[in-house]
């Protein structure tokens, strides 16, 4: 079956850098669309990155361009989430899915950014 499996999340000050990880199994990793989503204390899930595994259309929105890199390891199967810059209100769950609503995600891995 679908696995996804994030992991690399923590406390971490602001303006610091994380990278998140998503091991995956149960299907084939090459030529996915695939998400990584969050959800902040209170809101809902939102969407902080995109891309088809291939490497090509890779998508941010405006709040996280410029400080989030998502990148895979087709090799390993593995999707990862460069984070920088990190503020505050980039606190939250994330996780990796294989949808933008997350029907298919993994148990998500907790990021705080705090002083």
């Amino acid at each position: 079956q679908v696995q996804l499996v994030e992991s690399g999340g923590g406390l971490v000050q602001p303006g610091g850098s994380l990278r998140l990880s998503c091991t995956t199994s149960g299907f084939t990793f090459n030529n996915q669309w695939m998400w990584w989503l969050r959800q902040a204390p209170g809101k809902g899930l939102e969407w902080v990155s995109y891309m088809n595994t291939r490497g090509d259309n890779i998508n941010y929105p405006a709040d996280v361009k410029d400080r989030f890199t998502i990148s895979t390891d087709n090799a390993k199967n593995t999707l990862y989430l460069q984070m920088t810059s990190l503020k505050s209100e980039d606190t939250a769950v994330y996780y990796c899915a294989k949808d933008p609503a997350g029907k298919v995600k993994g148990p998500g891995t907790l990021v705080t950014v705090s002083s």
